[in-house]
């Protein structure tokens, strides 16, 4: 009699020992790949630590500031600060910014804390909570995307300095955006030096429960320095502890003049002489920025003239406002002309439409002719989707400006 059970009894313990051993496999293979996501992490932890020991080192190389104020110098692992006592915040926090922030991914840690490295004590919560000002952060945790140890490192509040939220959250922040696309862009590290001014005549943070007592700064700086690649840029911004109506780099000075303002050496290590005492604004402009303008300094308009900034206290009034043509269009459908001063559209601060009916009172095309020429524009300023704007009607309300 022939056993039909058998041949399939047969299969089913080979089935079931090549699962067993394929079962085996997996859970080898699973130990294996625990092993090597193990040794991959302390491998990024020992890359990290050296990233950040290099940080220090090239710091002490471009040697500490040196400030007139007296301080007590602190080194942590990603940022060296100078931390004045008598003003309960930093007179200076040199750090820098690595390219690895285009692909870092830390978020923000919000572990505001005390630097219990402050031998005298640091500010803390009870100091700004409630008092109408923003915990600024000198060094940004942005800037160090790459790294929890240095983000979190941000959040000490010997890296705090009382800022008015319209600074802190405008264009204090459009700065450092400015500073991380250089980085990005050019794969070049920045040093960077950040602070307040800080004086005797400062006022101090009011709040019954504070600790410490914090001054507030009227203006705040930052210094940046690009000293790595082939052609060496130095910059530095001054802003009001405050609205910073003015466009970005309307701020931008001269690292010279911050050194005369704040008594401090930024770089005492580095013979860069001529890059402190000049600046060169279109190595700094972002994509979006580039072919616009600064608007006209006041100072070399004439009495009755005003520059594109002031156009928007003006709306409702007739004026004369001068500036750079940097865009034009002429529009087939509707037959007018849009002109922009000082910045394209759609970031634009003041236009000029001249409608089609106009157009007929000039004897030169003018999206042609007034491209890239400064010109005075005279008339009634109206609000236009929320930027200033002069309707023109004739040739004689446009001048070029000699």
């Amino acid at each position: 009699m022939i056993n039909f059970h058998k041949p399939f009894l047969i299969c089913g313990l080979v089935l079931l020992v090549t699962w067993t051993d394929f079962a085996q496999t997996i859970e080898e293979l699973e130990v294996q790949l625990d092993s090597l996501e193990t040794k991959a992490e302390k491998i990024r932890v020992q890359i990290e630590e050296v990233k950040l020991g290099n940080i220090i080192k090239d710091l002490k190389e471009a040697g500490y500031p040196l400030s007139d104020i007296e301080v007590q110098v602190i080194e942590h692992k990603a940022m060296v600060l100078g931390y004045a006592e008598k003003h309960e915040q930093a007179a200076w926090v040199a750090h820098i910014i690595l390219p690895d922030i285009e692909k870092g991914n830390v978020s923000r840690t919000n572990d505001f804390r005390q630097d219990k490295l402050v031998t005298t004590g640091s500010a803390g919560k009870s100091d700004y909570w409630y008092s109408g000002y923003d915990r600024g952060h000198l060094a940004p945790s942005a800037d160090f995307k790459w790294s929890h140890t240095a983000l979190s490192e941000t959040y000490f509040y010997s890296n705090m300095s009382p800022q008015r939220p319209e600074l802190n959250r405008e264009t204090w922040a459009e700065l450092e955006a400015l500073i991380r696309d250089y980085v990005v862009n050019n794969h070049e590290q920045l040093y960077i030096v950040t602070g307040g001014v800080l004086t005797e005549d400062l006022p101090k943070i009011q709040k019954e429960d504070a600790k410490n007592e914090v001054s507030i700064p009227n203006i705040f700086y930052k210094v940046i320095l690009d000293y790595t690649g082939d052609e060496k840029q130095g910059i530095a911004f001054l802003m009001p502890n405050g609205e910073c109506s003015e466009p970005l780099l309307t701020y931008a000075v001269t690292i010279d003049s911050v050194e005369a303002l704040t008594g401090i050496n930024f770089f005492p290590n580095l013979s860069i002489d001529e890059l402190e005492q000049v600046i060169n604004l279109s190595v700094w402009k972002t994509e979006e920025m580039q072919g616009e303008v600064l608007p006209l300094s006041p100072s070399m308009l004439k009495k009755g003239q005003i520059n594109t900034s002031a156009a928007k206290y003006n709306i409702g009034e007739k004026s004369c406002v001068c500036g750079t043509v940097v865009s034009t269009k002429y529009s087939e459908k509707s037959g007018a002309t849009f002109l922009n001063l000082d910045k394209k559209f759609p970031n634009q601060v003041f236009s000029v439409t001249i409608w089609k009916d106009d157009r007929t009172n000039f004897s030169y095309s003018p999206e042609e002719e007034l491209k890239d020429k400064k010109v005075c524009i005279s008339g009634l300023i109206k609000e236009s989707k929320g930027t200033p704007t002069i309707n023109v009607s004739k040739e004689e309300q446009i001048q070029l400006l000699d």
